[in-house]
């Protein structure tokens, strides 16, 4: 399936923390909008493959998406090699998409960092008509960067007030990993159920505050902005 816009996440959830109300706010104006996971995220301590799989699923009809796949990569090994790159390269060919998004480059989750690495390598090799011929080559316009656990410099905002509510409800669907879960569960103690939904929730507040805004969503770029006038 064509797409506008392809944003690549190491599991399930991690585009929903960077960019849920970025995307709701694309699939409400009209735009095709796809998440793929690279793995099954099957080394979470909480949860399983197939309660965070019904996640996603739940998370994707929220947010109004034209696609999610999953690309079954090993969790904690994803690594920059010829057949991780050429899966990657694979799945962008396959949506076409003009905008690409991938984790941050710098985050304390080294999956993230690894699939930052992999689309960048991937979005470069889409283009080349003589890389993996038997798909036709795909150029990405822009490639951009969002933020899971830490933030860098955002060199661009986009204000989600509208649509923030459905953000919170997009991350509620992930109960597995972010609820502390009742006395005697089977649920350890992780960064994500010690109140890691509000600390996004104010991270995005404070990205708000640079344009007078409530909610907004940072993103980085590495390529310059090419424009007609100012």
């Amino acid at each position: 399936m064509s797409l506008d816009i392809l944003v690549f996440g190491a599991h399930a959830d991690d585009a929903e923390i960077g960019m849920a109300g970025t995307i709701v706010k694309h699939t409400a104006a009209g735009l095709k909008v796809g998440i793929c996971d690279l793995t099954r995220a099957e080394m979470s301590s909480n949860g399983t493959v197939e309660r965070r799989a019904a996640e996603a699923v739940a998370a994707s009809a929220l947010l109004g998406l034209s696609a999610r796949t999953n690309l079954g990569l090993p969790d904690r090994g994803l690594y920059i090699t010829p057949e991780h790159v050429a899966t990657v390269t694979a799945e962008i060919r396959r949506h076409a998409p003009k905008i690409v998004f991938a984790p941050y480059w710098e985050d304390r989750h080294p999956d993230h960092v690894m699939c930052s690495r992999l689309v960048e390598e991937a979005v470069f090799n889409a283009k080349l008509r003589r890389f993996m011929p038997e798909l036709p080559p795909v150029r990405v316009d822009q490639l951009y960067f969002y933020f899971i656990n830490d933030l860098g410099r955002a060199d661009l905002i986009v204000d989600i007030t509208g649509y923030y509510n459905l953000k919170e409800k997009a991350l509620g669907c992930y109960s597995s990993q972010f609820e502390q879960g009742a006395a005697g569960a089977d649920v350890v103690s992780t960064p994500l159920n010690q109140g890691y939904i509000e600390r996004v929730k104010a991270r995005d507040s404070m990205l708000g505050q640079r344009s007078l805004t409530p909610f907004a969503e940072g993103f980085a770029v590495k390529s310059p902005y090419k424009v007609e006038l100012f």
